[in-house]
């Protein structure tokens, strides 16, 4: 019998290496792993594959070594990648900046431009191409593809792209809004339109995890974004504060003595959730206020109220708003968030239907009822096939 194609998806971090084997027709995933803590005293790699899930705690020095431990894990846990009929590798990269707009093979002049914008994604981009790097030479023998979060954003206009900052200075150092989570958005947007059987619509999609994100996608172009520059702009999200005033930056260097590395790991790794709260799970954060904890119930107000700017804003966009789609950890899960946020919504004449919402499923679902004239949608989100489909399609 012959074996379906399938993809490699790897998404290389700065100390993990997350891998997916795919077989992109279906959407099936034969096997999935994550190495942690590459590069520390004690590194942990988890395989799953066929139901059965394989943990080994061992040092692993670097990427290199990461991806050779997989290797070996699949060859004796499975599948074997010599009989996966793998067509191709995919990679998830951040930042493709100006020059990628879709998915592209990798070759020397493609691998020296993901490192050329390394400066507009310093905590990713390089982490991304130490994987693709250590995939190249580890696995020679398939084209390896790279799908970038920021492509899916290359449409925005120039109005929405461009911030009010001198002409000159926001050329010479690439300055403007790129976005990301743009391979989450593309996937879900199409899903929508897909259920639906039409692109005539205007969709806000709200990826609500950790990191979250908004986009405004009419007839399956995205128009508008959230994230700016860096994923830091925007929503509130777990460790990041999203929108605020710039002048915040000076003001803690003048007043609080703080560096610019300071102020970033402030505003990065110590904002939003966990900055109001204490904690950046969303999880804990609902239960602190379910018991009456102020700073908690704080938190998530000024969570909505940053989501309420958002889907109002681009719905005034693009005319109207037909579906609010919900993605993401938080967005999938947290069924009184997705209850808030639309009650203060109460513009639009949005109606929920309270079973559809509280149903836990995996499935793409609508959870408004028939008279409501915003359609509300949950649809999980797939990056990894989503790689996966876009590395067939181009090397196709």
């Amino acid at each position: 019998m012959k074996i379906a194609e399938t993809v490699l998806v790897i998404n290389s971090g700065s100390s993990s290496l997350k891998y997916q084997l795919i077989e992109p027709h279906n959407g099936a995933s034969l096997a999935a792993g994550l190495v942690e803590q590459i590069g520390e005293p004690m590194s942990h790699i988890r395989h799953m594959s066929g139901g059965l899930e394989v943990n080994r705690e061992l040092a692993v020095e670097d990427h290199t070594q990461a991806l050779r431990q997989v290797l070996q894990l699949f060859e004796e846990v499975g599948p074997k990648l010599e009989e996966a009929n793998i067509v191709a590798v995919g990679h998830r990269v951040v930042q493709g900046g100006r020059h990628f707009s879709s998915a592209a093979i990798v070759d020397d002049r493609v691998r020296d431009l993901i490192e050329e914008l390394s400066p507009l994604a310093p905590l990713h981009n390089p982490p991304n191409l130490k994987g693709i790097d250590v995939a190249r030479e580890l696995l020679p023998d398939v084209p390896h593809v790279v799908v970038f979060d920021t492509a899916f954003f290359q449409t925005l206009p120039e109005e929405a792209a461009t911030y009010a900052l001198d002409a000159e200075i926001a050329e010479k150092y690439s300055v403007r809004r790129y976005g990301a989570h743009g391979t989450s958005h593309k996937y879900v947007s199409d899903k929508v339109e897909e259920i639906l059987g039409t692109t005539d619509i205007r969709q806000v999609v709200l990826h609500l995890g950790n990191g979250a994100s908004a986009s405004a996608v009419t007839g399956g172009v995205a128009v508008d974004t959230s994230m700016g520059l860096t994923p830091l702009e925007g929503l509130v999200m777990g460790t990041r504060t999203g929108d605020i005033d710039p002048a915040a930056v000076f003001h803690l260097q003048r007043v609080a003595g703080m560096s610019v590395d300071d102020v970033d790991t402030l505003f990065n790794k110590k904002s939003g959730l966990k900055g109001l709260t204490g904690d950046n799970d969303m999880r804990a954060v609902r239960a602190r206020a379910g018991s009456g904890d102020k700073r908690a119930r704080l938190a998530i107000d000024v969570l909505l109220h940053r989501l309420v700017r958002y889907v109002g804003a681009y719905a005034t966009q693009m005319g109207g708003l037909d579906v609010l789609v919900f993605t993401a950890g938080i967005g999938e899960n947290d069924v009184q968030l997705r209850r808030e946020l639309c009650e203060r919504l109460s513009i639009f004449d949005i109606e929920l239907n309270e079973t559809a919402n509280a149903m836990r499923s995996k499935e793409p679902r609508t959870i408004s009822t028939p008279r409501s004239k915003v359609r509300v949608m949950v649809v999980p989100t797939n990056e990894e096939l989503a790689i996966a489909q876009q590395a067939v399609e181009l090397i196709k």
